[in-house]
């Protein structure tokens, strides 16, 4: 088949993985095996779903075409059907038919027998799943309590499945890792600690100086300790005879003998990695695991990390976004052992270039972006891909010294046009841009690419563990050709899954385009996942931390993580170190009658609900008058038994005070708004009524409460995945960001300062804003005060 037609049945190819909700990953990955090409293709034609499924129904279909018994091939269309039909909906039951089908051959088969083996129709409850754990729980319980967060979860896992083999995976966890803490309570720094390792042998001393030194294949992942999962620089370093590069395919480090002297000699043995973002914007959500990853395998190895800026694109490259960065990475906790620039070695990168071309692996081209790839995509080389080296150094010198309009030229590298790896097809080193640089000025006008730079620098640094996530991966090929070209140290590379979160955009080109058209009102914007929003949100480091390290750290594609997992956390820790204090919304005005005018008493109201009762610190002051107000949801005209709150006739406790009865409501002229309600007071407080509502007094006769804005935010997009949409603005929330200008708040906060944390009791959790004036206070809601999330729930 000629080359153009087989490029143009691989495009065909990718676009129908991708209607069917496979990742881009995991899509380009499959063109490029033809065998397992054929077979999707064939399973989506049987499941006439050429048009596009859920991504649930896609990945099942995918392990289907990937793992069904060839023996079987007959009865195929029937799992299809299942499938497609979501009577298999979930991996486990997949697994029971092929087992099934493994087992049975091409004769026919009992179809009841069939839906047995694969539970089809089988609902298992959550009541069910929670007996099943508890059972679990009570039989090792003696084994988890002395084992406690080093417990084998898989192995308790492993335990619920074989007694509810049908029951959803994802509640079995959340269920189980609930357990888990209500069991054994918090983490204590012990569960931290790591696990002493079993020496293992040395092995033996290689002589031969040309030796290459290789890193061990990915290690297993394991749940103990995030950074286990890393390989020990011991480990990483050992050395091997094995020849390399033999098929082109480079996907791990490999150094001589003399090249790992001298990084040793550097680093005396020390773990260095980097974290190396790119100031074009500000830091999300994303980075935040990042930094735990980078920093955190530094710190836990006894190593260190730099703060490396990746800024090589002057065009998005801001001051701005440099100092955000700074000073985000030391709130989330973190010292880096040095800051650079990547255009601090744009010296070094140019010189190598040069040696590059020099070596034959470099040359200068003059296409245009869509010639280069309309190029690639073919895979045809370059006209001026075997220009003379003399010729390509003369031009490189040329667009160095502004000789060159820019788009006129570029640098490539000479990499591979025929391998399957798209990432490997010349990739750009070079390219000119008359722009100056935020960091270095107008020194120069051409500059490098990531790709060209990125591992430059990296072993430049003697970093030992090159971390990032696995959209990178398709690079690692690139990555370790450069080096290996340049004859340079190569860093450990290895890839995580990204973080994905609920009901937001992660793309800084989605966040800019928010930022930008106004959508939100700014970078820092409570609404938005970046790290200055969440911290204006009044979302903690230490919180977020906590929700990194929960997630964990894996190689598998993350599934979506619901923002209520990272609510959760905030809550845990605001829970602890928020002093309680009372706001109403939406007041309505409550006049005790049989409390004198004017009269008013100042009550004591706890401040720290979990403090000594000896501890004067844990109480505030709180005024009490005849005049108060509480919010208007907690009045109705009719009464009902599921109510509890205030009704004509009806009795409630004020929380810190006494309890009030309903004796008058004092209408509009419209006989419908209620404007105010009269009430009297039990001062020796022996009625006891069930429920319970905050209020505000006024401070003084004739004086209203201390006015405050409170700014009430919820979720910025509807859909859990907005990112997936073709018109997702469309999906913004329109009720995301609620500004109610005229809450009442008691006295005591006049005196609150910016970034200060509440608990607005049976409200939320709030945080004094920065747009707070001498005049009026400014609060945003972090949290709600309860959720749907369960401890370990995705």
């Amino acid at each position: 088949m000629p080359a153009k037609d087989t490029c143009f049945d691989k495009e065909k190819s990718l676009e129908l993985f991708l209607r069917i909700g496979l990742d881009d990953r995991t899509a380009k990955n499959t063109v490029a095996n033809n065998k397992v090409t054929t077979n999707l293709t064939a399973v989506i034609h049987e499941a006439g779903v050429t048009d596009g499924c859920s991504r649930a129904v896609g990945n099942l279909l995918y392990t289907v075409a990937t793992k069904y018994p060839t023996n079987s091939l007959v009865h195929r269309p029937t799992l299809v059907e299942y499938v497609v039909s979501s009577k298999i909906k979930t991996p486990a039951q997949l697994e029971a038919a092929f087992s099934f089908f493994a087992t049975l051959g091409p004769e026919n088969f009992k179809l009841n027998e069939f839906e047995e083996a694969c539970g089809v129709g089988v609902e298992v409850s959550v009541e069910e799943i929670g007996n099943t754990v508890n059972d679990v729980f009570e039989e090792n319980k003696n084994a988890i309590l002395e084992e406690r967060y080093r417990t084998n979860v898989g192995d308790l896992f492993a335990h619920v499945r074989k007694r509810q083999p049908w029951a959803d995976p994802k509640i079995v966890k959340q269920l189980i890792d609930s357990k888990l803490y209500e069991l054994l309570g918090e983490r204590t720094a012990a569960d931290n600690e790591k696990v002493p390792k079993k020496k293992k042998e040395k092995p033996a001393k290689v002589e031969d100086k040309s030796a290459i030194v290789s890193a061990p294949e990915h290690p297993s992942e394991e749940d103990i300790n995030p950074f286990s999962i890393f390989p020990q620089p011991e480990e990483n370093l050992k050395v091997h005879t094995e020849v390399f590069f033999s098929d082109g395919s480079i996907l791990r480090c490999c150094n001589t003998k003399e090249l790992l002297e001298k990084h040793l000699k550097v680093t005396g043995g020390k773990v260095l990695t980097r974290f190396p973002p790119e100031p074009n914007g500000y830091l999300h959500i994303g980075h935040a695991k990042a930094m735990f990853v980078d920093f955190g395998l530094a710190k836990d190895r006894g190593g260190q990390c730099y703060l490396r800026f990746d800024d090589t694109n002057p065009d998005a490259e801001k001051k701005e976004y440099i100092d955000h960065i700074k000073d985000i990475v030391h709130w989330m906790g973190w010292e880096p052992f040095k800051i650079t620039y990547t255009s601090d070695y744009f010296q070094d990168l140019y010189d190598l270039a040069v040696e590059l071309i020099r070596r034959g692996h470099a040359y200068v081209d003059h296409q245009t972006p869509d010639e280069i790839m309309g190029y690639r995509e073919k895979k045809m080389n370059s006209p001026w891909r075997d220009r003379p080296i003399a010729e390509s150094l003369k031009l490189f010198e040329d667009m160095k010294r502004g000789l060159i309009e820019e788009g006129k030229a570029t640098l490539r590298m000479k990499q591979d046009m025929q391998s399957d790896n798209f990432n490997m097809y010349d990739l750009i080193a070079y390219r000119i841009k008359f722009t100056p640089h935020p960091h270095v000025g107008d020194k120069w006008c051409i500059y490098p690419s990531y790709d060209y730079a990125h591992c430059i620098v990296d072993s430049l640094e003697n970093i030992t563990h090159s971390l990032c996530t696995l959209e990178f991966e398709t690079r690692r090929a690139s990555y370790y050709w450069l080096l290996h070209a340049l004859g340079l140290y190569q860093p450990y590379v290895w890839e995580y899954s990204r973080l994905n979160i609920s009901n937001t955009v992660m793309s800084k080109r989605k966040l800019n385009r928010l930022v930008t058209e106004k959508w939100v009102d700014g970078w820092d914007d409570p609404r938005l996942m970046t790290l200055a929003g969440l911290k204006r949100r009044g979302v903690t480091s230490t919180a977020m931390n906590a929700f990194v390290r929960g997630i964990g750290i894996t190689r598998s594609d993350c599934s979506m993580i619901r923002v209520d997992r990272l609510e959760y956390h905030v809550r845990e820790e605001l829970n602890k170190t928020s002093s309680r204090t009372m706001v109403v919304l939406h007041p309505l005005k409550v006049v005790i009658t049989n409390l004198e005018a004017g009269t008013t008493m100042d009550l004591d109201a706890r401040k720290w609900p979990d403090a000594p009762t000896d501890d004067v610190s844990a109480f505030y002051k709180l005024p009490f008058s005849n005049v108060i107000y509480i919010e208007q949801s907690d009045f109705r005209m009719k009464d009902t038994k599921d109510y509890y709150g205030l009704a004509p006739g009806k009795s409630v406790l004020l929380r810190y005070a006494f309890p009030i009865k309903c004796t008058d409501v004092i209408f509009d002229g419209d006989k419908e708004t209620v404007l105010e309600i009269r009430a009297e007071y039990d001062p020796s407080k022996k009625t006891k009524p069930k429920g319970v509502l905050h209020w505000v007094a006024e401070p003084s006769p004739r004086v209203d409460p201390l006015k405050v804005e409170v700014r009430l935010f919820d979720k910025l997009f509807l859909s859990e995945n907005p990112a997936d949409l073709d018109d997702w603005l469309a999906d913004l929330n329109p009720q995301s960001k609620l500004v109610i200008p005229n809450a009442y708040a008691v006295p005591t906060l006049r005196n609150a300062t910016t970034g200060d944390s509440f608990q607005f009791e049976r409200l939320g959790y709030f945080v004094v804003d920065k747009d707070s004036t001498p005049e009026k206070l400014v609060f945003n809601r972090t949290v709600r005060l309860r959720d749907s999330y369960s401890k370990g729930g995705k």
